[in-house]
């Protein structure tokens, strides 16, 4: 696998994340253009059976790494292992999502192997023998073409940025020899709210700023519901106690690319807008006519959000009959 591709799967208790479909399928881009292999890895507890899944999105290989100790993502458990696997198979181009999960990991295995990595990427192409990524920089207020030299060459792409294209074939599946080697760090417990639609993840993001006024976002979360949308909200709102950080989107939150944002009373500060202006359409609903958002809006309404989000709703509803 001297010139293959390697992507790193990320699964929680047995369940694959989107983002991982997300690499593969640009993995398998990828490989095609270099003619190669895609090997995907996968860490956990007995995920063998679970790993098979991975052979529809185009993977040649599949990689098994269980072990009791990998069931909970620890850092430098699963730095040592996939960084075993990197320096005895030598990829050529290794590809993780870039979740909050997957920006960490990503980090530390570029620092431990000495290698390039492309954080946040949007877009991947080759010009001649190079590898070329373009990411946000400075805050999401230019981008950037980065080329990446050395190996392996390392990406991680935004959740939602890639399409996903199933293939046809399973993937051979390989269980390999895992040591888990020196750790320091000790995982304590978890606490899952698997009733939410994960923000990174959604599809449709709904988002509350300073002009909601009030912690009562009920009309936000009846919206996104009915578009199996989720939740997200400005650094204003989390600030004022309303929302969780959690749903906090931008350049010191959450960064999400859905296919449609609904930004609702808020005014477009540049570090909001570092966190959602990737979003495929955006929708500004505010009072205030030269409120910034409007600028990077695709659609813009103007006007009172608690008069404005009933008669969308009811316009979904009608619409879900």
């Amino acid at each position: 696998m001297s010139q293959g591709v390697l992507t790193i799967s990320e699964q929680l208790e047995g369940n694959f994340r989107k983002v991982t479909y997300e690499a593969l399928s640009e993995g398998r881009r990828i490989t095609d253009h270099l003619d190669c292999d895609l090997v995907a890895m996968v860490l956990g507890s007995e995920i063998e059976d679970v790993a098979k899944e991975l052979g529809h999105y185009g993977a040649d290989r599949i990689i098994v790494a269980d072990n009791p100790q990998l069931y909970n993502y620890t850092t430098d458990a699963y730095t040592n292992v996939i960084a075993d696997f990197i320096t005895k198979e030598t990829p050529n181009v290794v590809i993780l999502g870039a979740s909050t999960q997957g920006k960490d990991l990503s980090a530390r295995l570029a620092a431990r192997l000495n290698a390039p990595l492309a954080m946040d990427s949007l877009a991947v192409r080759f010009d001649e023998d190079n590898l070329i990524a373009t990411r946000p920089m400075h805050g999401g207020k230019v981008m950037a073409d980065v080329v990446l030299e050395g190996k392996p060459k390392m990406l991680a792409i935004r959740p939602n940025a890639m399409p996903i294209i199933k293939v046809e074939g399973t993937g051979s599946v390989e269980k390999m020899d895992v040591d888990i080697g020196t750790t320091s760090l000790k995982f304590i417990e978890k606490h899952l709210d698997t009733s939410k639609v994960e923000l990174t993840e959604a599809d449709i993001v709904i988002s509350g700023g300073r002009g909601m006024g009030c912690p009562d976002f009920s009309l936000i979360e009846e919206l996104a519901q009915l578009v199996e949308g989720a939740v997200g909200a400005s650094r204003s709102a989390v600030d004022e106690g309303w929302r969780s950080s959690s749903d906090q989107v931008g350049q010191t939150g959450k960064v999400v690319s859905p296919n449609l944002y609904v930004a609702c009373g808020i005014s477009g500060a540049i570090q909001h807008l570092a966190g959602m202006s990737s979003s495929k359409i955006i929708v500004a609903i505010n009072q205030d006519a030269d409120a910034p958002i409007f600028s990077r809006a695709d659609y813009g309404i103007e006007g009172d959000l608690f008069e404005i989000l009933p008669l969308i709703i009811e316009e979904v509803r009608k619409l879900n009959k």
